[in-house]
């Protein structure tokens, strides 16, 4: 069995401007930077949402090749959609699976689109949005059956549901919990503090800030986990953001226009829609994917969404496609910093103010992602440390999906297909 271990801690929506600007608050961060290689400005996807964006992460390939296209399905009826929490869904080949075929074993913590996977040891991100389940019966079938059991009957009462940050606090005491005994080969670790702030109070609030530092505490006890081992002087380690995210004012609901239109049908006394659409947008907060169907005069559908407050740019299907994004979309729309989208219909009007009480509840936010990668300060960022690193080194920049290929030279791997990710030059010690 090999001694090579790779340890990636994702702590979401980390943007290069953390680094940059809080150091301060992150000395076990600061510390990983002196003794590896900061990757400063690294580009996301189109759009930068967390499941299309780790599922480039772990595959090297865009939205557009692996099928993981946005946060949620396109389902009008329910104010909340499924997500694309299952492994079923990726059309390409994540670094877990190429780490199964070569005989490692690979461990995974609320690591996004890992449902239902042959990771050897998987707590899957997922939850219930069906009243008749609940959070500990929808885990089981997603994740490693009797691991989860273990690791709930022994860290359960850290958690209270899904709320950060005890959420955080329970993923990180399993993942150390699973590195002391289990020492995966690889190990994937997504934390969600510092989103779950972002998202409630603004991408600059103070929240954020104590939720960054409560992360860099968490990084730590990592590092620590592998050092108990005995395992951390063959371990490296990458600590990275997915995107990094923009404090917003508005909603913009495009679904509104459709209506009136006569494309959509609201169902009444609901912010939802019935499925016999011709028009519709899907949300991915920061852009909003446009799909048609049947004769829509295509013009005069543009026409009409670059009328809307807050609408920056309209990409065309090729246009979208050359950007990684999903291929089916009619038009990719992007909104202006402080604008975000939402699918509902039945508002008050189809720009709108987010109102400070609602915030919390859903898709009521002060901060969001989503948008494309080319937002002025927009970048996420990436710490590379360990034996095989350079040591006190920095990059200017890297695209998101050069990360897979990086971490699969770390291990000695090999994806089975070529990814639109490369190797990050300099990284990697000769």
């Amino acid at each position: 069995m090999t001694k090579k271990h790779l340890i990636v801690i994702s702590l979401d929506a980390m943007g290069f401007r953390d680094l940059n600007e809080l150091r301060n608050l992150v000395p076990h961060l600061d510390q990983l930077i002196r003794r590896g290689t900061w990757v400063k400005r690294v580009r996301g996807i189109f759009p930068t949402l967390t499941y299309p964006s780790h599922t480039s992460i772990i595959t090297g390939q865009y939205p557009v090749t692996h099928g993981i296209v946005n946060n949620t399905k396109l389902q009008p009826r329910r104010q909340s959609p499924d997500w694309y929490w299952y492994h079923k869904d990726i059309k390409s080949t994540p670094l877990y699976d190429v780490a199964r075929q070569a005989g490692m074993t690979t461990a995974a913590f609320l690591w996004p689109v890992t449902a239902g996977s042959k990771i050897t040891y998987n707590l899957a991100e997922i939850f219930p949005n069906r009243i008749w389940t609940n959070q500990v019966l929808v885990s089981l079938k997603a994740s490693s059956p009797l691991f989860l059991m273990y690791l709930n009957h022994k860290y359960g009462k850290l958690r209270r549901g899904i709320k950060q940050p005890w959420l955080d606090d329970f993923v990180t005491a399993c993942a150390v919990d699973t590195i002391k005994r289990k020492r995966p080969n690889l190990t994937l670790i997504h934390l969600v503090d510092m989103d779950s702030m972002r998202h409630r109070y603004g991408a600059q609030s103070q929240e954020a800030q104590d939720a960054l530092k409560r992360l860099d505490g968490r990084v730590a006890d990592i590092i620590q986990a592998s050092k108990d081992a005995g395992i951390f002087e063959n371990t490296n380690f990458v600590v990275l953001g997915d995107h990094y995210q923009i404090t917003v004012q508005k909603m913009i609901h495009l679904n509104m226009l459709f209506a009136e239109h006569g494309w959509l049908t609201p169902i009444s006394g609901k912010t939802t829609y019935h499925n016999n659409w011709q028009v519709t947008a899907k949300t991915c907060d920061g852009e909003t994917y446009i799909y048609t169907r049947g004769n829509v005069n295509l013009g005069a559908l543009k026409q009409i969404i670059a009328g809307v407050e807050g609408v920056e740019r309209i990409y065309d299907n090729e246009e979208a496609i050359s950007r990684g994004a999903d291929p089916r979309c009619t038009f990719l729309v992007e909104a202006k910093a402080g604008y975000y989208f939402t699918d509902e219909v039945n508002r008050p009007a189809v720009v709108e103010d987010v109102d400070p009480q609602s915030l919390g509840t859903h898709d009521r936010y002060r901060g969001v992602h989503g948008y494309g990668p080319d937002k002025p300060d927009y970048y996420t960022t990436a710490v590379f440390a360990g034996p095989d690193i350079n040591k006190g080194q920095t990059i200017d920049g890297a695209r998101l999906v050069d990360e897979g290929p990086t971490f699969a030279k770390l291990l000695g791997l090999t994806y089975p297909t070529a990814t639109a990710g490369r190797i990050i030059p300099g990284v990697i010690k000769e």
